[in-house]
C-alpha cells in the first residue's frame, strides 16, 4: 500500500520514497489512533501526513530518550540542530528530514508553524508547571495547534484555509488536552504537570497532592473534582472544532470525523471511571477503534467516488530547498 500511496502522490525519487516509508512506519508503530485516521484519507495525501508525524515524533524522542546520561544541555542542542537543520533545509540524511522539507516545500506550510512547535519543545526542557491558562495556552499553541495548521493544506479546505484555520488549531488543542487528562501519572514521572496550576487550586490541588496520588495510585476527590471541571473545558473545545469538519475538502471530512470520535471517547473512558488517572491509561478499546475505522472507511471511499482525485498543490509551485 506505501508504493501506491507514494505513486498518488507524484513521489518518485527513490531516496525520498524511502524517507517517506520511514514515516510511515513511525506513524504506525507509535501513533494507532492517529495512524488508523491517517488511513482514511486519499493515497496521494497520506505521505504528507506521515511526514508531519515523523518531525513531531523526532522532536519528542529527544526529549523523553530515556538516558539518564542525556542532559537538558545536549537535549537543547539535538533540539537547536534539528531546528537549523530545517531552516537550511540540510537533511544531514535524516529520513525525517527529507520528508518533512519536501511536505512542507511541497504544500507550502509556513516555516513558522514548525518554528513555533519547536519553540514549545524547548519549554519542556526547562518549564514543569504552568501557573494559568495563559501560560499553558502559549505551550499548546506551538505543541499541538500548529499541528493542525500544518495538516490544513494537506486536507483541503471549501473555501478559505484562513476560514478553517481557527477550527483546525481547535482540534489539535483538545487533542492536547485529552492527552493531558489522560497522562497525568505518566507526566509527573518526567516531573511535568500540564495543568494550570490556579484552575486547580480553586479545588485545593497543588503539585504536592498531584504527587501524592500518584504515588498511591488513586486520585483524591479534591484531584477529581478539579479533573472533572478541566474535562468539562476540553468538552466545549471539542465541540467548537467539530463545526469545523464541514469546512474541509469532502474527501477529508471521514478522516477528521473519525479522529475526533475516537479522541473524544477517550475522554469518556477518563469519565467513566470517575477521573482515575493514576495507575490507569484511559483507552478506546481495539474493537470499537476497528469498528469507528471501518464506518469511517466506508465514508471515505464514498466522498472519494462522488468527489474524485483531488491534488492540493499546484504543478507551478518551485520548492524552497535545494534538493526537492
Amino acid at each position: 500500500m506505501t508504493r501506491t500511496e507514494l505513486d498518488a502522490a507524484g513521489i518518485t525519487d527513490r531516496s525520498l520514497r524511502r524517507s517517506y516509508e520511514h514515516c510511515r512506519a513511525l506513524n504506525a508503530r507509535h501513533g494507532r489512533t492517529f495512524f488508523l485516521a491517517t488511513r482514511l484519507l486519499a493515497p496521494d495525501q497520506r505521505p504528507g501526513v506521515h511526514a508531519l508525524y515523523g518531525f513531531a515524533r523526532r522532536a519528542d524522542d529527544i526529549l523523553d530518550d530515556l538516558d539518564p546520561q542525556i542532559g537538558t544541555a545536549e537535549r537543547a542542542s539535538r533540539l537547536d540542530s534539528l531546528a537549523e537543520e530545517f531552516t537550511v533545509g540540510d537533511t544531514g540524511g535524516d529520513p525525517v528530514l527529507a520528508a518533512v522539507l519536501h511536505t512542507a516545500d511541497r504544500y507550502r506550510i509556513p516555516d513558522d508553524l514548525f518554528a513555533s512547535f519547536l519553540a514549545s519543545m524547548r519549554m519542556d526542557l526547562s518549564v514543569t508547571d504552568y501557573p494559568d491558562r495563559v501560560a499553558l495556552n502559549r505551550y499548546i499553541y506551538g505543541s499541538a495547534e500548529v499541528i493542525g495548521l500544518q495538516l490544513l493544506p494537506i486536507l483541503g479546505t471549501t473555501s478559505s484555509e484562513q476560514d478553517a484555520a481557527p477550527y483546525a488549531a481547535a482540534l489539535g488543542k483538545a487533542f492536547q488536552l485529552t492527552n493531558f487528562l489522560r497522562d497525568i501519572d505518566e507526566d509527573l514521572a518526567r516531573n511535568r504537570i500540564y495543568l494550570p496550576a490556579d484552575e486547580m487550586a480553586v479545588h485545593g490541588v497543588d503539585r504536592e497532592l498531584l504527587v501524592w496520588c500518584s504515588r498511591h495510585g488513586r486520585a483524591d476527590i479534591r484531584v477529581r473534582r478539579a479533573l472533572a471541571a478541566q474535562h468539562e473545558i476540553t468538552r466545549q473545545i471539542y465541540d467548537f472544532a467539530r463545526g469545523g469538519i464541514e469546512r474541509l475538502a469532502p474527501r477529508s471530512r471521514p478522516c477528521v470525523a473519525t479522529a475526533l470520535l475516537l479522541y473524544s471517547e477517550i475522554l469518556d473512558r477518563i469519565e467513566d471511571v470517575g477521573f482515575e488517572v493514576f495507575g490507569y491509561r484511559a483507552t478506546v478499546g481495539a474493537r470499537r477503534r476497528v469498528r469507528v475505522g471501518a464506518e469511517g472507511m466506508l465514508r471515505a471511499w464514498w466522498a472519494r467516488q462522488v468527489v474524485g482525485p483531488e491534488r492540493p498543490w499546484s504543478s507551478a509551485r518551485r520548492p524552497r530547498h535545494p534538493g526537492f
